[in-house]
C-alpha cells in the first residue's frame, strides 16, 4: 500500500491539470515475489527461456532453503553456520509486461545468498557475489514483445563452505519488484536528502536528485518538484526548478526547502515526513518517487557521549544477526518487527546490524519505531576469517558493494553509524592503513553527515592500524571493558562506542550454583571445553562467559560509569542459529542472546530492563522446584525502589538493598517446596510484588498469541506461545513435553522452535518438545479472510486450542491487537 500512495496522490494532484488528467501511474513498482519455481540443485541449462521446468516446486519468495532442512554434523556449513545444508539452487519466474518500447523495465533483488547470477530469456545479466547486498538490472534490452512470455532465470550458489562465522541461508531471501519507468526517471536510489540547518523555528531541507536519461541526446528539459509531506499526508513545503537540461545519462539537481516549526524524529517521538519528488517533461508527468525524511541532530563527543537533537542520551543498544529464527533468513516484516518490539520493552534504544546490510525493511521498521542503527557494512576485508568467506570478492567488489550500501540507506533518519567492518584482521597490519583510508573516502564522497567507524578490538594505539590510518570520526571498541578508563589518554579527543560488550552464555531456564561462581567456557583461544554440562546448557544466573568476554553486570557498568563512552550494543539481543560457542555439535545456535530463538526473554534480559527503562522492574529468578534441602541461591533484578523483601512460605528471610556495585541482590535460601515471593519497597511502600509457585506434575496446556487479529496477506504472522501447567495453573519448569498442532483455517504453520540451542528437531514441522515448559508455533495467514483455529495436543496434558482472525487488508486491520490467551481445554 505504501508503494501506492504516490501514485494515488500524483493522480489525485493532476486532476487539477487537465493536460495531465489521463497520464497513468508515471512509475510501476510490482511486488514479484510471487509465482517462481525453484530446483534445488545445478542445472546447466536451467538459464535458457526454453528449458522446461514443469516439475519444479512452485513458491513464492523470499525464501530460505537452508531453513527447511535436517541438522546435520557433515553439512559443510559446520555448526558454525548453523549446521544445515547450502548447496546450489535456481528460480525462474516467467512473466510478461506491457512497457511500451519508451519505457524501461528492472528488477531489484533486496538480496540473494549468495553468488547469484541472473539470466533473462538466456540472456546473462550479471553476477553478484555479495550476499547481503540489494542490485538490481536493467531487462529492457532483453524484453520480448508486450504480451509475449519472458523468463527470468537465477542461479544462486552458496556450496563453497565455510563462508561465514554465522548462519547465512541459501536462496533469493529477501523482496524482489519489478520496476516501470520512463525514460527520464529519478535514478536507482537517486534522492539524498539532508537537513544542514535545524531550529526550532524552521529547518533546511536539502534534497539532492539524480536523474537518469536514457532518451538520449536532445531529451526535453525537465521541471522538478518538490513537495514535503507531514505525517498527514499535508504539505508543509514545496519548490519547483524549471529547465533542467538532461545533457548526458545522469544529472544531479540540488534543491533547498525551509520547513516552518519543524516536528523531530526521536526514539521517542519518531516523527517522518515524506518528500515526494515529480519529474516533468512539459505538462506531461515522467516520474515520482518517495524518500522519507527525519529531521533530528546528534553528536559525539569525545567527553559527553552522544546527544540527540541537542539532549544527551545514551546508546542503550544490541547486536543482531539477520535470522529470524524457525523462518530463518527469509525476510518478514512481522517477524523482524516482533523482535524490535521485544528489544524495546527492555528498553533498547538501538541497533547494530551485525555485520551486513539488513533488509531495508528492516531500517523502515528502525525509522519508524524509533531506534537508533549503526549499519556495517564488512565482517573481512583482504584477510579471511573462513576459508570461502567474502575476502575471495573483497578486492574486486567492495567498492561498489559499500557505495551502494550507502546509496540505498542513506535516507533513513534511524541511521547514525556508518561502520566499514568488524575486528577486522587489517587492523593488526600495515594495510589497515590504506584500506580504512580507501574505504572512509567511500563512504564520505556518498554521505558526508554521519560519522564513520570500524568495530576495533586493539585498544593499544601502536598496534591498531586501523585507527592508525587517522580517519575514523568515532572509535568503537569490542569487549575489554576494563581498558576503558584509558582509552580518553590512549586516543586523545576521540569520541568512543563499546560497539560490543558481554558475550555471555545463558539457556533460558537452567541454572548452575552456585550463582557467584563465575565459569569461563573454555579457558583460552587454545584449549577445548571439558567442564560444560553433560545436556549442553549454560547457566541464566548471568555466570558463565568466554575468555574473552564477560558476564552482564561488569560489561554495563563499565559503560554505564563511562560518560566518555556513548552508548553500548550487547552481543547480543536475540540468539541466532551459528556460532554455537562454547560447545560443539549437537549445540547449533548460539547461547549469547538476552532472548532466545524462540523469542522468550532470558533472565538477563530483566537486568537490562532494570537499568534501562523507567517502569518498576521486579524479577525473581529461578524457578523454585528443587531437591528437598538443597542450597538455592535467589536472584532478584529490581528497579524504582529501595529494597526487596523475600518470603518463603509466608516467612521473611531478609530485606536486600543493592549495593554501588550491584545489579541484583541474593538470598541463598535451603529449599522447601511452596511459595517463593519478592516484595519491592520504595519508602517502605509495596512497588511491586511477584511469586513463584513450586509447580506439580505437568496437567495441561495454554496457548497465548501475539496476535489474534491478522492481515490476511498471505505474509502476517502470529507466534503461539505454547505453556506446559499443572493442574493449578504453574509453568512447569522442566517440562519437555512433545506437542502437536492442528491448524485450521485459511492459513499455514510457518515454523515451530522452543529455543534450546542443541534441539536437532526441524523447524519446518507440526509439533515441537517442549524446553523447560515452553516452546513456539508460528502460524502464518493465508491471502483469504477467516476464522483460524489453532488446537495443540499432548499425551497425558488436557489440550488447548486458540481462535485468530483474518481479515481483509486496510488501514484498520494493521492496529495490532491485544495478546489473546486460551486456558487449557477450550
Amino acid at each position: 500500500m505504501r508503494q501506492l500512495l504516490p501514485f494515488l496522490l500524483l493522480l489525485l494532484l493532476s486532476a487539477a491539470r487537465p493536460a495531465a488528467a489521463a497520464q497513468p501511474p508515471v512509475r510501476g513498482v510490482e511486488n514479484f515475489n510471487k509465482g517462481w519455481k525453484f530446483f534445488l540443485g545445478d542445472e546447466a541449462q536451467a538459464k535458457d527461456a526454453a528449458f522446461n521446468d514443469a516439475g519444479w516446486r512452485q513458491l513464492t519468495l523470499p525464501h530460505d532453503w537452508s531453513i527447511e532442512g535436517r541438522f546435520d554434523e557433515k553439512n559443510p556449513a559446520k555448526p558454525e553456520g548453523g549446521g544445515l545444508p547450502t548447496g546450489i539452487g535456481w528460480y525462474r519466474k516467467t512473466f510478461s509486461t506491457k512497457a511500451d518500447k519508451k519505457q524501461r523495465v528492472y528488477v531489484e533483488f533486496d538480496g540473494v545468498y549468495q553468488q547469484s547470477e541472473v539470466w533473462l530469456n538466456g540472456k546473462l545479466l550479471g553476477k553478484r557475489p555479495n550476499g547481503y547486498i540489494s542490485f538490481r538490472y536493467e531487462l529492457t534490452q532483453h524484453l520480448r514483445p508486450t504480451g509475449q512470455a519472458n523468463v527470468l532465470a537465477v542461479r544462486v550458489d552458496n556450496s563453497a563452505q565455510p563462508n561465514s562465522r554465522w548462519y547465512t541461508g541459501s536462496g533469493i531471501y529477501r523482496n524482489v519488484r519489478l520496476v516501470t519507468t520512463s525514460a527520464v526517471a529519478v535514478d536507482h536510489w537517486g534522492t539524498f536528502v539532508t537537513t544542514p540547518q535545524v531550529g526550532p523555528e524552521a529547518a533546511t531541507v536539502k534534497l539532492q536528485t539524480t536523474i537518469r536519461n536514457s532518451g538520449g541526446k536532445g531529451t526535453k528539459p525537465v521541471r522538478v518538484e518538490t513537495l514535503v509531506l507531514d505525517a498527514q499526508g499535508k504539505t508543509v513545503a514545496k519548490q519547483a526548478t524549471d529547465n533542467v537540461k538532461l545533457t548526458d545519462s545522469t544529472t544531479v539537481l540540488t534543491q533547498t526547502l525551509s520547513l516552518a516549526k519543524p516536528q523531530l524524529w526521536s526514539v521517542q517521538r519518531p516523527y517522518l515526513y515524506r518528500v515526494q519528488t515529480r519529474l516533468w517533461q512539459g505538462k506531461t508527468a515522467v516520474d515520482e518517487v518517495e524518500t522519507p525524511l527525519g529531521v533530528r541532530t546528534f553528536a559525539f563527543d569525545a567527553q559527553t557521549g552522544f546527544s540527540l537533537n541537542g539532549q544527551p542520551l545514551k546508546i542503550l543498544g544490541v547486536n543482531q544477526h539477520h535470522d529470524l529464527g524457525a523462518l530463518g533468513a527469509a525476510f518478514n516484516v512481522r517477524a523482524a518487527e516482533r523482535q524490535l518490539e521485544i528489544l524495546q520493552r527492555m528498553g533498547c534504544n538501538a541497533i547494530r546490524m551485525s555485520h551486513n546490510p539488513p533488509a531495508p525493511e528492516l531500517l523502515d521498521l528502525c525509522d519508524r519505531m524509533g531506534l537508533l542503527v549503526m549499519d556495517e557494512a564488512f565482517d573481512q576485508w583482504q584477510k579471511k576469517k573462513n576459508g570461502k568467506d567474502y575476502h575471495l570478492d573483497f578486492k574486486a567488489w567492495h567498492r561498489r558493494d559499500l557505495q551502494d550500501m550507502v546509496r540505498r540507506d542513506r535516507n533513513h533518519p534511524s541511521i547514525i553509524v556508518w561502520s566499514i567492518g568488524n575486528e577486522i584482521r587489517e587492523q593488526f597490519d600495515s594495510t589497515g592503513v590504506r584500506l580504512t583510508k580507501e574505504l572512509v573516502a567511500t563512504v564520505k564522497q556518498l554521505d558526508s553527515t554521519r560519522p564513520v567507524t570500524s568495530a576495533l578490538t586493539e585498544q593499544e594505539p601502536e598496534k591498531n592500524f586501523i585507527s592508525q590510518a587517522g580517519v575514523l570520526d568515532l572509535l568503537s571498541f569490542n569487549y575489554k571493558h576494563e581498558g576503558y578508563p584509558k582509552l580518553p589518554q590512549s586516543f586523545p579527543g576521540k569520541p568512543f562506542l563499546a560497539t560490543e560488550i558481554a558475550a555471555a552464555f545463558e539457556t533460558r531456564g537452567h541454572y548452575d550454583l552456585p550463582s557467584d561462581s563465575v565459569r569461563v567456557w573454555p579457558l583460552d583461544g587454545k584449549t577445548k571445553l571439558t567442564t560444560g554440562n553433560a545436556d549442553f546448557t549454560a547457566s541464566s544466573y548471568d555466570n558463565a562467559r568466554p575468555y574473552w568476554g564477560s558476564t552482564h553486570e561488569p560489561a554495563w557498568l563499565a559503560v554505564k560509569r563511562s560518560p566518555f563512552i556513548a552508548g553500548t550494543f550487547v552481543w547480543s539481543g536475540f540468539d541466532y542459529l551459528g556460532e554455537p560457542l562454547p560447545y560443539p555439535w549437537p549445540a547449533r545456535s548460539s547461547y549469547f542472546g538476552l532472548i532466545d530463538l524462540a523469542g522468550f526473554p532470558k533472565d538477563a534480559y530483566y537486568l537490562y530492563q532494570s537499568e534501562w527503562t523507567d517502569k518498576p522492574v521486579l524479577h525473581l529468578l529461578p524457578h523454585w522446584n528443587w531437591r528437598p534441602g538443597q542450597t538455592v541461591d535467589v536472584w532478584a533484578y529490581f528497579s524504582q525502589a529501595d529494597e526487596v523483601e523475600l518470603l518463603l512460605n509466608g516467612k521473611s528471610l531478609g530485606t536486600k538493598k543493592k549495593g554501588a556495585d550491584q545489579l541484583h541482590v541474593m538470598w541463598r535460601v535451603p529449599y522447601a517446596p511452596g511459595i517463593l515471593q519478592a516484595v519491592s519497597r520504595k519508602v517502605g511502600k509495596t512497588v511491586l510484588t511477584r511469586t513463584i509457585r513450586t509447580a506439580g506434575p505437568a496437567a495441561k496446556i495454554e496457548l497465548t498469541a501475539d496476535r489474534s487479529a491478522l492481515r490476511a496477506d498471505g505474509l502476517d504472522l502470529s507466534f503461539v506461545t505454547v505453556r506446559v501447567l499443572d493442574a493449578q495453573g504453574n509453568l512447569v519448569p522442566d517440562a519437555a513435553n512433545q506437542v502437536k498442532f492442528d491448524l485450521s483455517g485459511p492459513a499455514s504453520m510457518a515454523g515451530v522452535d522452543n529455543g534450546y540451542q542443541a534441539s536437532l528437531e526441524p523447524f519446518k514441522a507440526t509439533e515441537r518438545k517442549a524446553y523447560n515448559g515452553q516452546c513456539l508455533t508460528i502460524v502464518q495467514t493465508a491471502e483469504q479472510a477467516g476464522t483460524i483455529t489453532l488446537k495443540a495436543t499432548a499425551e497425558g496434558l488436557q489440550p488447548a486450542s486458540i481462535t485468530l482472525k483474518s481479515g481483509a487488508v486496510s488501514s484498520a486491520s494493521t492496529t495490532k491487537s491485544p495478546a489473546a490467551t486460551v486456558a487449557a481445554g477450550n
